[in-house]
């Protein structure tokens, strides 16, 4: 291949300004055709984006001979299905995250690459985007000097009409606002410090609002010593959510959020903020990095089997796995 024709599946939220339009963007990539099963709505969108090519059908989508790659971004419950047919057809895979319903399903789908010699890629995009880069420098280099101990913390307050959407219903999207959101942070410590070496956790459903968890906690062990603690409420005031991860090493503390533009570097005594161009495509330079990964131009740069990781670290969290 020597340009990377795209097919979406599932052209909702994520796709309007996330994602979709980027794909026009950045060099040798185009987007030739969109799938949504309301035919009214995937012809809106491919009118509104100037797509040529628009199908209520995955199938007819996957198998259109000008479509050489195909980015998944339906809700968790369909991934694995959708993965296995384009890898059927021949064609690498983009697919949103979290990667599947659960690790298990995540295991079939890395196997399936392997088996039909396809790629796969998986979107933890903020890997690629400039301020993590950045703070995993910072880390690499030791301006903190030895990391000791990672504190997260993730509060938001429920937004109306949540417990009416498929993010908070376990059988498509594999759990709750965790499953939804701490793939982005979970991957960000497994960019920054590599496999985890121990994993603790707990999940309750604390306001009984919906029938997924909204209470979540982690201690997590990751190579040299360093401890992390996580924990995810989704049933907290407006005027109390945060979003603040706090890397604190022997010569100082990184803060900074996951979901929010906040970055600060305390050292010496003195701190700093980061600040960084706001992008308007938040994974373009994901899909860029895939696109030249598709085209034996560069590396994965997020493979199913490091996202595999990420699904079982959730898995054990909310223990669905021992």
């Amino acid at each position: 291949m020597k340009k990377i024709i795209w097919g979406i599946i599932g052209c909702g939220n994520v796709n309007e300004v996330k994602s979709g339009p980027a794909f026009n963007k950045v060099p040798n990539s185009s987007l030739a055709a969109v799938m949504r099963r309301d035919k009214l709505k995937a012809e809106d969108y491919a009118n509104r984006h100037h797509v040529k090519k628009w199908y209520s059908d995955a199938e007819s989508l996957i198998q259109d001979t000008e479509v050489n790659a195909i980015y998944i971004a339906t809700p968790p419950d369909s991934h694995e299905a959708y993965t296995l047919a384009a890898f059927m057809a021949g064609k690498p895979v983009y697919v949103e995250k979290p990667m599947a319903l659960n690790s298990i399903e995540s295991q079939r789908m890395q196997e399936a690459a392997d088996k039909f010699n396809c790629k796969l890629s998986v979107a933890h995009y903020r890997r690629a985007q400039p301020r993590f880069i950045e703070i995993k420098r910072i880390i690499d280099e030791k301006i903190l000097g030895e990391i000791n101990s990672v504190d997260m913390k993730m509060a938001m307050s429920p937004s109306p009409g949540l417990a009416e959407t498929w993010r908070v219903n376990p059988a498509i999207s594999g759990g709750g606002l965790f499953h939804d959101l701490a793939p982005h942070q979970l991957d960000l410590m497994l960019y920054f410090f590599g496999e985890p070496t121990s994993i603790y956790g707990q999940a309750l459903n604390k306001s009984k609002n919906y029938h997924a968890d909204d209470y979540v906690s982690a201690d997590i062990g990751f190579q040299n010593n360093i401890l992390f603690k996580g924990l995810w409420n989704f049933d907290v005031k407006k005027e109390n959510e945060e979003d603040l991860c706090e890397i604190k090493g022997a010569k100082g503390i990184l803060r900074f959020g996951v979901f929010s533009d906040f970055c600060e570097l305390s050292l010496n005594k003195e701190t700093k903020s980061i600040t960084f161009e706001h992008l308007q495509h938040v994974q373009q330079p994901m899909i860029e990095q895939v696109v030249n990964y598709f085209l034996d131009k560069g590396p994965n740069p997020c493979s199913g089997a490091d996202a595999l990781i990420v699904m079982k670290m959730m898995d054990k969290i909310v223990a669905k796995i021992p």
